[in-house]
């Protein structure tokens, strides 16, 4: 299949992308809702060749209020394709992961859209991409996702259907709890508390198809699908410097815990060098023996 142009893909004022990257929420539009993969005959087909690979789906109610913690919300033992069948009838959410496995027509497009936003940063400024990797959210209509935050940077766009989108900027995360979360070495789902957020820092996106919007790394989020099923398209990327950024909290939540005051990420070049180095070590360890005392429980 050929692509419409990266350009036509994902269209974006160049001077909102270039100060708001990675800090602050914007909305775009896109072309994807037109393209023949996401169609439903072809969604139905994608769905089919996840029975298999358990780990590379998730399906779940709907969360009963955006406060909820994420992982209280119960998971459905049902395949994609039989979760298509029960959107109509039960409140339902659905996260098919990495389809670019098993259609090479979304490899394609993951690739063109991630050139693009290469292009509108002006290059990766020397930083070298560890993950990037597509997934398809598939709810049916009033369906809640819990506020929670995603250790990656985020591309997002509506495909059928409508959804609020309420998220915040990194900024809304306290310090600590970002350090708390990436001490522990966990790649994704951060959990903090929705009722202690500034609500002031919110920003709401009324999404339909043709509309998207850019999502920092660690920006804190929930979400409420419209009166039909809803179907998003989404792709998040980490490079090696996002990745010292959580192991240089990680090594700040050690730190304070002997007393110490440490600095930021960015604050100090050399010191970020050199927390991020010994808890490149550290983390895996600390992960592993995690593990190690769970199963001994």
């Amino acid at each position: 299949m050929m692509l419409p142009s990266a350009n036509e893909l994902l269209v974006v004022d160049r001077a909102v992308y270039t100060n708001a990257f990675n800090t602050k929420p914007f909305g775009f539009e896109h072309y994807l809702h037109r393209l023949p993969m996401f169609q439903p005959d072809a969604l139905a087909a994608l769905a089919g060749k996840y029975g298999a690979e358990p780990g590379d789906y998730y399906i779940s109610q709907s969360a009963p209020t955006p406060g909820t913690r994420f992982f209280d919300v119960k998971s459905k033992p049902s395949k994609p394709d039989e979760a298509l069948a029960m959107l109509a009838t039960s409140p339902t959410r659905m996260l098919l992961k990495r389809p670019e496995k098993y259609d090479s027509a979304y490899r394609d497009l993951l690739n063109t859209l991630f050139e693009r936003v290469v292009e509108l940063r002006g290059g990766l400024n020397g930083e070298k991409v560890v993950r990037l990797e597509s997934a398809l959210f598939i709810s049916s209509a009033s369906a809640t996702t819990p506020f929670h935050f995603d250790p990656e940077i985020n591309h997002f766009f509506q495909i059928e259907g409508g959804k609020q989108y309420h998220v915040y900027p990194p900024s809304a995360i306290r310090v600590e709890e970002l350090e708390d979360f990436y001490v522990e070495g966990k790649i994704e789902i951060g959990q903090v508390d929705l009722r202690t957020r500034d609500k002031s820092l919110e920003h709401v996106f009324n999404l339909m198809p043709g509309r998207g919007f850019h999502q920092p790394q660690d920006a804190p989020h929930w979400v409420q699908t419209g009166g039909e099923r809803s179907v998003s398209y989404a792709f998040v990327y980490e490079t090696n410097a996002s990745r010292a950024r959580g192991r240089i909290l990680a090594a700040n939540h050690y730190l304070r815990k002997i007393g110490v005051h440490p600095q930021d990420p960015g604050a100090n070049a050399g010191s970020d060098s050199a927390k991020a180095s010994v808890m490149k070590v550290v983390v895996p360890v600390r992960r592993r023996i995690v593990r190690n005392l769970n199963r001994i429980r």
